[in-house]
């Protein structure tokens, strides 16, 4: 039986008894209550929220624009299911994303409910419209935790560890990342080696990649790259899948972050910050692309949830009303300049390779001053000293060192100024 008033430790307990260990938390409390860019556990502490449950708050904890929309829907409906009696807000929202599809011509979207599932059926999709089976992917990469995506998924450990073959025909290229000693060049000429010893580019189907890398690092894709990549996919009848789960919806200051590269994509997946903590999903593509997949070959039980649709009408309204999307690079500008500040102290762990767009902020904490060995046990030690004084704080990347800022665009800039203070006393060393 439930106590009726939990603790942490409490709820440690019955989470470690009931829910397999398969499921990783970065932190030990449990939430009571949000607003905006604060959160209380249940011992009631209160934390400011550098994290917005990765990625998916970019209008805040409980916006009251978002809630008062999902409200009114859930007078109406909560679910009918799309293919049995459709409903408006589902139109209305395929509607306006297909207004804002980072790519000239017509737009067709279609709704699921995890980023998972938007990824599988961009790929479904690729494959259909191509007739081909073949899919590129990057090391770093991140697309999910079911098998294709998996698959995807530049990083064996704990993703693909000890889950068997994963599906066939699909390979990666090493994603450039210069101060980890990878270069557009290197990329491109593993794509040439790949197209010479295991697979013509007649067989692929799709890239796909992160406009921004999200759980790989941050690391924007050099819009070289891209550029590359579309010609490649124009010569020889490739799509181009854009992976915009994480940077999407005004966290880079576009509302896509392939915006900044000036290509078109054909397809791009989106989730997370759509819906404003309501679980959403889709993929927004070129119509004739999205119209090969014959009735019934894409949908689910609760895909396009009406709640969750009406939801992200409200999140569009808000990013657009409330410029985001310039908030976005104003809070970028004022994290990064205070990075700055701080890798200039000598009272501080080694950090640098300060990077990202808009508000998709990250940095690395290495072990020597000047040097780029990375240190994931600083790392760690930093986001756990972190939550002590009151910040939620993730880390990510391929070696475990990078520390990334995703607080809420709609953070008040006192508590913007707060958490970096916080940060500052988390990195702090320790004598």
């Amino acid at each position: 039986m439930s106590s009726p008033n939990p603790s942490n430790a409490d709820l440690l307990a019955r989470r470690t008894a009931a829910v397999p260990r398969g499921v990783a938390h970065a932190t030990a409390i449990y939430a009571d209550r949000a607003d905006n860019a604060l959160l209380w556990d249940v011992d009631g502490r209160r934390y400011i929220d550098f994290a917005g449950g990765i990625a998916v708050l970019n209008t805040g904890h409980r916006h009251p624009r978002v809630m008062a929309a999902a409200a009114a829907q859930m007078e109406r409906f909560t679910h009918s299911a799309f293919q049995v009696a459709a409903y408006e807000p589902y139109v209305a929202l395929a509607e306006r994303l297909n207004a804002l599809a980072p790519f000239s011509g017509p737009a067709k979207t279609v709704f699921f409910t995890t980023g998972a599932e938007a990824v599988e059926n961009a790929v479904k999709i690729a494959r259909v419209a191509t007739g081909r089976s073949g899919v590129i992917a990057f090391t770093g990469a991140f697309h999910g935790r079911t098998l294709l995506t998996s698959a995807l998924t530049g990083k064996v450990n704990p993703y693909k560890k000890d889950a068997g073959p994963m599906p066939p025909e699909v390979w990666h290229l090493p994603f450039p990342i210069p101060h980890h000693g990878t270069t557009v060049a290197d990329a491109l000429k593993a794509l040439d080696y790949l197209f010479r010893a295991d697979v013509g580019p007649e067989r692929i189907a799709a890239f796909i990649l992160e406009p921004v890398q999200g759980e790989g690092g941050f690391n924007p894709a050099p819009p070289e790259l891209l550029r590359e990549l579309r010609r490649l996919c124009d010569a020889h009848g490739i799509l181009l899948i854009a992976d915009e789960v994480q940077a999407g919806f005004g966290r880079t200051g576009r509302m896509f972050g392939i915006e900044h590269t000036g290509v078109e994509p054909d397809l791009v997946t989106i989730a997370k910050s759509l819906a404003g903590g309501f679980p959403l999903s889709g993929v927004i593509g070129r119509a004739a692309i999205m119209d090969t997949v014959a009735p019934g070959g894409m949908g689910g039980t609760y895909g396009g949830n009406p709640v969750a649709c009406a939801a992200a009408l409200a999140v569009l309204d808000v990013i657009q009303d409330d410029g985001l999307l310039a908030r976005a690079d104003a809070l970028g500008g004022r994290i990064k300049a205070r990075l700055e500040t701080l890798r200039n102290r000598n009272d501080i762990l080694p950090i640098g390779a300060i990077r990202g767009p808009g508000a998709m902020v990250a940095f690395e904490i290495f072990k020597e001053r000047g040097g780029v060995d990375p240190d994931p046990d600083a790392t760690r030690q930093v986001t756990a000293r972190a939550l002590e004084l009151g910040l939620i704080l993730l880390s990510c990347g391929v070696h475990g060192n990078v520390i990334r800022i995703l607080a809420p665009l709609t953070i008040p800039d006192a508590q913007l100024d707060a958490g970096l203070n916080i940060l500052a006393q988390a990195l702090a060393v320790t004598r």
